[in-house]
């Protein structure tokens, strides 16, 4: 028996998230379940009342605002508790259209993807500023490199991953999931793949952006961060080599022009040089450190990995959730609180 389940992050989304809902599907092609989830990440509003009313099989209730990051992982790990093997993400602010979600999943049934995004055609979205758009596509550019993979649009919200794929994944960010996730993935060597999907109206601003110049910063710290995390070796090291090899040009041209008697008046040579060399050798020197203990953190992950396995295979042994057939491979993240009244109740 092969399930769904689509989750949709929720802060304060009683005016929209009935309209995502009555938008969503309850049959795929290539699934015997279609389920929902909700994260409500700590609304004040009727956003809860509003799930129930329209059936949702399972709320997550967060007991207070824990950014949209937060609200994705706890719904990515309530999916697997409640055994899904694929897991759709998509926005409460109806954005992208649910129609796309059978060819957004497909290259996960069809085993060409760990994960999906859905890439929106940012050039004619009209509520898009010039601005915006051309941020859209640096910001992309750059977690492609971070990465090493040929995500289209990395902001995307609109996507699709295995059971396997949401196991393995862990997001440190409080801001957003969205580059973390294609960074993290890309250095955990999973196959991502982009395909294009439709947007619907604009319902409401952003709450994501609220200025240019903040979500710039942000995304920054965010792509910084995570490649500090999973690249630390070519983070550090290769501007240390650069700083050590400039000092030591600097230093032999000192070298050079003392030799030739006219060292005098050239000791800001000496100083710079020497203090590039020390710079040059922290970094270095930091950068192997990193690694070496980057290497510890892919032990502790995989030993994470094995825990949570045994304790899917414990709950399916106790009946308290069908089985998988994915499983043999199926660790579990955080445990998240759920509410598992019925709709309405």
């Amino acid at each position: 028996m092969t399930k769904l389940i689509i989750q949709i992050p929720c802060y304060n989304e009683a005016e929209t998230l009935g309209i995502t809902l009555d938008a969503l599907p309850r049959a795929v092609p290539g699934f015997d379940t279609v389920e929902w989830l909700i994260i409500d990440d700590g609304s004040t509003d009727d956003t809860v009342a509003v799930a129930r009313a329209r059936g949702v099989d399972h709320i997550v209730q967060l007991p207070h605002n824990r950014g949209l990051a937060r609200a994705f992982m706890a719904g990515l790990n309530a999916s697997l508790l409640h055994g899904a093997d694929v897991i759709v993400n998509t926005d409460a602010d109806n954005q992208y259209r649910a129609e796309d979600i059978p060819s957004l999943v497909a290259p996960v049934l069809n085993g060409e993807a760990d994960i999906v995004v859905g890439a929106r055609p940012i050039e004619e979205i009209g509520h898009f500023s010039p601005v915006k758009k051309v941020l859209q596509r640096i910001g992309s550019w750059v977690v492609r490199q971070a990465s090493q993979t040929a995500v289209v649009d990395a902001p995307s919200g609109f996507r699709a991953m295995s059971r396997e794929a949401a196991m393995r994944l862990n997001v440190f960010n409080r801001y957003t999931y969205t580059l973390e996730t294609i960074i993290q993935a890309g250095n955990k060597n999973m196959a991502i793949v982009t395909v294009p999907v439709s947007v619907n109206e604009d319902l409401r601003p952003s709450r994501l952006v609220k200025s240019v110049p903040d979500y710039i910063r942000r995304s920054l710290i965010t792509i910084v961060r995570i490649s500090i995390t999973y690249q630390p070796f070519r983070t550090f090291v290769w501007p240390g080599a650069i700083a050590a090899i400039a000092g030591f040009l600097i230093g032999l041209r000192f070298l050079y022009l003392f030799m030739q008697g006219m060292g005098e008046g050239q000791i800001q040579s000496l100083l710079l040089g020497s203090a590039l060399l020390l710079i040059g050798s922290f970094l270095i020197t930091l950068g192997m450190v990193a690694e070496l203990i980057g290497v510890n953190r892919i032990l502790l992950e995989d030993a994470r990995w094995h825990v949570i396995d045994l304790e899917c295979r414990l709950q399916e042994l106790e009946g308290k959730r069908e089985p998988s057939p994915r499983a043999d491979a199926s660790p579990l993240a955080l445990r998240a609180t759920e509410d598992e009244r019925p709709p309405g109740g």
